[in-house]
């Protein structure tokens, strides 16, 4: 006779206990395969074989892995990593195959937010990741539905004509992400410019690109509104003048593209005449060349005397060479 199914508590249920029923449904710490573990989607936070991947290679070696990762499950049976992406790459660099991980079912807002968390406090981290980072965090808080008074698809900053300074602007979102972190909202709203930047101006404002050549970060901010082929006219300059621009330059640049009147050429010419800062000096310790002045001369009487020696010996170098 088939039993009766009155809608009521099974045994074990009733004798099981609330620290069991917990333990049942906490998170708990499992061993995957490394190759089931595909990276987050846009991953914004570069993995590279730097200093600080060498000591956590060295760390993992010496001690194993001490933290698990943290993932979440996706449909076809492999996992998305949420926090982890260095301890992978570093346990891949040792041979291992496994990894410990905690498993977490997390929607696409929810992962994205875990993700840029876990990583934003890092010390070393590229400006431009800081950018997609912020920018990822808020647009997954406006899906959430909480308060996003910015666009992060259309991030303007508004300028004082006059003075080419920044005035502000308010957004409680980025507020609170601004506590969070530890930066004020009209930086974060700049570091969001950086996405706008064409990757090799990226890479030189991170500081990453193979020629070595880098920009501050208040130009790129700048440099962020001109057009994608005004920043490819702008890279090619940059490479075949091995200068980049100053500030003023900068805004300069920005102008004249807001009006549509910024050219290849212009940008050509700016960036071949040589700024202040880099030209060539030359200097020394006046104690180095002390010695060969009468003690009473001053410093301008040495100068001049230096100067009329140079003319001297060019004069004389340059009969020389006539003959």
């Amino acid at each position: 006779m088939p039993k009766l199914d009155l809608g009521l508590p099974s045994y074990d249920s009733l004798f099981s206990t609330e620290e069991e029923r917990q333990e049942a449904n906490s998170e708990k710490v499992m061993t995957i395969s490394i190759d089931k573990i595909t990276d987050f989607k846009e991953h914004p936070f570069h993995v590279t074989m730097d200093e600080d991947m060498a000591k956590l290679i060295d760390s993992i070696k010496e001690n194993d892995m001490l933290m698990p990762a943290l993932v979440r499950p996706k449909p076809d049976g492999t996992y998305e990593m949420i926090s982890g992406h260095r301890r992978k790459f570093a346990m891949s660099q040792l041979g291992r195959t496994e990894m410990n991980v905690i498993i977490r079912d997390l929607d696409d807002d929810q992962a994205t937010i875990l993700m840029v968390d876990s990583n934003i406090q890092r010390e070393n981290i590229y400006p431009s990741e800081r950018g997609y980072a912020y920018k990822m965090r808020l647009e997954a808080m406006k899906h959430q539905g909480k308060k996003v008074d910015i666009n992060v698809d259309d991030v303007h900053v508004e300028y004082d004509k006059t003075t080419s300074n920044q005035v502000g602007w308010k957004s409680e979102s980025a507020a609170k992400l601004g506590e969070q972190v530890g930066v004020s909202m009209n930086q974060i709203r700049r570091f969001i410019r950086l996405t706008y930047l064409i990757e090799p101006l990226q890479e030189m404002v991170d500081g990453r690109n193979e020629n070595e050549i880098k920009i501050a970060f208040n130009p790129a901010v700048e440099l962020s509104y001109l057009t994608e082929s005004e920043q490819f006219d702008l890279v090619n300059a940059i490479i075949e003048n091995q200068r980049t621009p100053s500030l003023a330059q900068c805004q300069e640049f920005k102008r004249l593209s807001h009006d549509g009147e910024l050219t290849a050429d212009f940008i050509e010419d700016t960036l071949s005449e040589e700024k202040p800062n880099q030209r060539e000096k030359l200097s020394f310790q006046m104690k180095e060349i002390d010695k060969y002045f009468p003690k009473d001369y001053t410093p301008g009487k040495k100068r001049d005397l230096i100067i009329h020696l140079l003319e001297s010996w060019a004069k004389k170098r340059s009969r020389e060479q006539e003959r």
